[in-house]
């Protein structure tokens, strides 16, 4: 059975569709038969990994609200084990259309739960919002990734997300585990930076990947070429912190021969 990691926070910018594409690229590359569920209405994950939204004519919200198979909107990427799952403007309907659905935090649920059987890992990259799908995709997941910027304020509405978290395990999902906070944009010549890095890691502790992602570039240059980082720069820095992310992942997930 794959297992399927929810990346969320509700702050915009910290790099959560970064680390959707790109720790599911990694996995990929690793020999992880792995898919990747955009589910946010802007659609980026979409577009960065080569597909155009607006010539997406069914996607998750099609599944979740009308009921369509999502076995029959998988789209295949640039990379051999990595599938897509699409978004497009759309969801943002779903949260008002889902409000009278009976189980509507349980959409997303039903809808991935075939898919478990068919890929080792499944990666969801939620909108920067607690709304109903972000809370969908908690529901459905086995453990949420948090990215967290080394920049000022960087801790700012993490409070928020982590009680989100508790009320999802108390009520929708008991099993909902946190796979570990991500230390993203770094810049080693910033103090402020490092600050944050000492902050986080003396706060949350092993909750902690070892694993931080610097700021690059080339990750931010990757998308507009419909190219996760490792097809796009394969020797950067980008690509081998989040091949090392992968490596991390995959190792407290049982996978050690392909970790080493």
């Amino acid at each position: 059975m794959g297992k399927i990691i929810a990346i969320a926070n509700q702050k915009g910018g910290v790099g959560k569709t970064t680390t959707a594409m790109n720790l599911a690229a990694s996995l990929a590359v690793l020999e992880f038969k792995t898919l990747v569920i955009d589910a946010d209405p802007q659609a980026n994950t979409t577009s960065g990994l080569g597909h155009d939204p607006k010539s997406i004519e069914a996607s998750i919200y099609e599944c979740m609200v009308d009921g369509v198979n999502v076995q029959e909107i998988i789209r295949k990427t640039s990379l051999e084990n990595l599938d897509l799952v699409p978004s497009h403007i759309d969801l943002v309907g779903a949260e008002v259309e889902m409000i009278n659905l009976e189980n509507r935090e349980e959409k997303m649920k039903e809808v991935i739960s075939s898919l478990r059987e068919l890929y080792d890992f499944i990666i969801i990259d939620c909108s920067p919002s607690l709304g109903l799908i972000t809370i969908n995709a908690l529901t459905a997941a086995n453990s949420v990734i948090i990215p967290v910027q080394c920049e000022y304020f960087a801790l700012e509405g993490l409070g928020k997300l982590l009680n989100t978290i508790k009320i999802i395990q108390t009520r929708l999902n008991p099993d909902l585990e946190i796979e570990g906070i991500l230390l993203t944009m770094y810049d080693v010549r910033l103090r402020l930076s490092n600050q944050v890095v000492e902050e986080v890691r003396l706060h949350f502790k092993n909750m902690v990947f070892d694993t931080i992602i610097p700021r690059n570039v080339r990750l931010s240059e990757s998308p507009s070429f419909g190219l996760p980082v490792i097809s796009f720069d394969a020797d950067g820095k980008g690509s081998i912190a989040y091949l090392n992310l992968a490596g991390e992942i995959a190792k407290k997930n049982g996978h050690h021969k392909v970790a080493e």
